[in-house]
């Protein structure tokens, strides 16, 4: 009974076995006679190195700055060229933006984070790794300019793990012109003694908003060994923006 068992399983699982093969032929045969269209998920999954290299750097940008100072209109104005009165941001919330600046390809990471204070502990990890730090403040708030040195200025200096990162600082929302408190100049001296850029623009109006962020990039791409595979190259003066020409004709 043994012998018979076995040998009536084998004859079984021999006819089991060519089924499979019969069924797995004609499933071969059938897919080789689908469209084209239907394997372009494959064709799309095999591209991933392509994707991979499709930017030459990846750059961490910092928005930092009192709450309603603008910095979500500064961000939404730079990457969606847009602009519209939001709510002030829970937490961190950040856009990506990619950019050619001096012919290297860049994907951006713009963080905008939470001018609240109960936020303070929950941003204060975004701080690592950044290449660049905007310090936003409002012309027409004289408190939001102040805390960027007593609060904002200390909380990068604290937290960033990047010590030759690149600074700006911005006065944002020149539309509201008549309500200024803060004089351009204080702006300039203030970044002057900070080793920082300086520029004054408008979310609303769009003024000189793209001009920050190109000049901000354009300062990390020439700071040597501030990005992990930056070519070497001259160092730059982050004071540029305060020559004499350039200043005639800033903000």
């Amino acid at each position: 009974m043994r012998v018979r068992m076995t040998f009536v399983s084998g004859r079984v699982a021999k006819k089991a076995k060519t089924k499979t093969k019969t069924r797995t032929r004609t499933l071969r045969r059938d897919a080789e006679t689908l469209p084209r269209d239907r394997s372009e998920p494959t064709t799309r999954m095999s591209g991933g190195d392509d994707a991979a290299a499709s930017y030459d750097h990846l750059v961490k940008i910092l928005l930092v700055g009192d709450s309603g100072v603008g910095k979500s209109s500064l961000l939404m104005r730079f990457i969606e060229d847009s602009f519209e009165e939001v709510s002030p941001t829970v937490g961190v919330d950040f856009k990506l933006k990619m950019m050619t600046v001096d012919g290297k390809r860049l994907k951006l990471t713009v963080w905008d984070t939470a001018g609240q204070e109960r936020f303070r502990t929950l941003t204060s990890s975004y701080y690592r790794g950044a290449h660049g730090v905007i310090f936003v403040y409002d012309i027409a708030n004289a408190e939001s300019f102040a805390n960027v040195e007593e609060v904002w200025r200390k909380e990068v200096d604290m937290y960033s793990t990047i010590s030759n990162g690149v600074k700006m600082i911005v006065g944002n929302k020149v539309d509201k012109e008549s309500s200024r408190e803060i004089a351009k100049e204080d702006g300039v001296r203030f970044a002057k003694e900070h080793g920082c850029l300086f520029l004054e623009c408008s979310a609303k109006t769009r003024t000189r908003v793209q001009e920050a962020f190109d000049e901000l990039v354009k300062g990390i791409l020439e700071t040597p060994g501030l990005l992990a595979d930056a070519e070497a190259g001259p160092k730059v003066n982050v004071l540029g923006a305060y020559d004499e020409e350039r200043t005639s004709g800033c903000c």
